[in-house]
This record gives C-alpha cells, structure tokens and sequence, in this order.
C-alpha cells in the first residue's frame, strides 16, 4: 500500500485488512513523503499487529505510487501479491476467496470486481464464488481496451508475475493499466470472478478524480503509458490492426502531446498507410456527430 497524506481515510483502510478472515498475510505501508499525521494515527494498528510494516520510501525509487509499489514489490516475501489504496475498504473475504480460486484453478490471478462508493458506506454481502471467465494472453485486446478492466487494486497475483516486470516509475497515472498489460502479455493465466471484494473511495483528490478533471500531470502521463503499451504489443507481435485503431481514435483527445503523429512513427506504416489514417483522423470530428445523430434516429421509441 501507498500512502500520502491520507490520514483522515486510511485507519479504515488498515482495518478492513485487518479484518480479513484469511490471517497469513503481511502489509508493507509505503508513504511516499507526506507531510500530514499518517504516521501518528496509524501507530497504535502497528504497534499492536506485527503483520503491518510502515516503512519511508527510498530515494533508489522515484517519487509516486509506482515507485512505492515497487519498493513494495521488493520487499515482500510472500507468494502472492496484492495492492490495496490508503483510502478504500477490503471485503473481509477477499484474500480467502482469491486465493482458494488460484489454487483451486490452478492458474496466476484472479480478477473480481470492485463497487464505487462516496459517504455513505457500502453494503458488503457473501455470495457464492462465480467464475465469469478465464483471461490470457488471448484477451489482450479486451484488456488494453478495458473491456476487461484490471484496476489497480482489484487483482491477487501470484509474485511470479513480477518476477521481470514492474510498474513504470516515469508514470503518474495509468501505470497500472501498463504494468498488467505486461503480465497478460506474458502469458500469465487468470480468471475472473463475480464477486465484490474491494469498494473504492470516490473523491476529486484521487488520481483518478484529477485525470478527469484534467490535470495536465495525469494527461501526459496517460499519453507516455499508451507509447510505452504500444511498445511492449509491437515486441511480443500482439499490435493487431484493431489495436491500432483503437489507440489512434484514443489519441484525439490528446492532440496536445501530438500522441497520433508519435503513434504512426511506432507502427511503422508506409506512405499509403499513414495517408488513410491521416483521413481517418482528421475527418473524424467530422464523422462523429453525423453518428450520433443516426444512433440517436435508429434507437428505438
């Protein structure tokens, strides 16, 4: 876990870990430079439960949260890995459930779902174990897309999974969506299951919340992870063509970083191929309202 002046959220945080009814774990808190009370309100959680470690991030790692997971990846000594937020709730059962899907599917991770919530706390109910789906190397396509969506703290890997890859320290936002791109890549074996097991915190203050508020930090950001993903698809021969659609219409809302001009330099198109996705690009403002307005004609009344 990461923390940065989180003080007001993360006791709860802490406790909900606490609370899970699989007790063989170990939870490495890396704070990464704050400058709030984090330390003092958590101290009596650690002083009493040796299985929490809050620990100062190193300079070998940058400032952020990947350099704090990674500090993080370093350091653990378990067999699996999970990363949980300093501001959200674990489900009591989450890595009981996950871990029995693993071992008893004998495969690298397991994806479940996780549910939105602002002041009001959520409801947290047991349901019997599903398994929606497997997801490999395969799936890459819906998984870069995020139609299979891998956020950050909503998967229990296997630490093998990190033995080569980590997440990009340059990256402020969407370093998760890098990283686990990598490991599908790799061929790592998952499922994914029905079940609710994390409930994330909705607030303007998240990385999330300022991505969509437009800061410029998490844009640029957004626009090196998509550069950096392309890369790790063209090296292991997984840039399908609609890959490469995808990522062009995703570029038009980043014309500020001149994402579409970098992105036909790294598919390494001929002359004729660039001219067709120039007319695809720049006619595309053009096209969209003319779509919506026949969507809109064909819904039905």
């Amino acid at each position: 876990m990461a923390t940065y002046n989180r003080a007001h959220f993360i006791v709860e945080t802490l406790k909900s870990i606490q609370n899970q009814n699989f007790e063989h774990w170990e939870c490495f808190i890396i704070d990464d430079g704050g400058t709030d009370n984090t330390e003092e309100v958590i101290e009596p959680i650690i002083e009493n439960d040796a299985r929490f470690n809050f620990i100062k991030r190193k300079d070998a790692h940058a400032k952020g949260l990947p350099g704090c997971r990674n500090q993080g990846l370093d350091l653990a000594r378990g067999e699996y890995i999970i990363f949980f937020d300093d501001d959200d709730i674990v489900h009591p059962d989450n890595l009981k459930i996950c871990l029995n899907v693993i071992e008893s599917q004998n495969i690298d991770f397991c994806h479940y779902q996780k549910q939105s919530f602002e002041n009001q706390k959520p409801i947290i109910a047991n349901i019997p174990i599903t398994i929606v789906k497997s997801i490999g190397k395969e799936d890459i396509k819906d998984v870069i897309t995020q139609k299979i969506g891998l956020a950050s703290c909503t998967v229990l890997w296997k630490k093998k999974c990190f033995d080569n890859i980590r997440f990009n320290e340059s990256l402020f936002f969407a370093e998760e969506w890098e990283c686990y791109s990598k490991i599908i890549s790799e061929d790592y074996k998952g499922v994914i299951i029905s079940n609710t097991l994390y409930f994330n915190r909705k607030h303007t203050n998240s990385n999330t919340g300022e991505f969509y508020n437009d800061n410029p930090i998490r844009r640029e950001s957004y626009a090196k992870a998509i550069l950096f993903v392309v890369q790790n698809l063209k090296e292991k021969g997984l840039l399908s063509s609609s890959l490469k659609r995808y990522f062009i219409t995703f570029s038009m809302d980043f014309k500020e970083y001149l994402l579409f001009e970098t992105l036909l330099n790294e598919f390494e198109m001929n002359r004729f191929e660039k001219m067709k996705w120039y007319l695809y690009f720049y006619s595309y403002s053009i096209r969209l309202p003319i779509f919506k307005v026949k969507k809109a004609l064909l819904k039905p009344i």
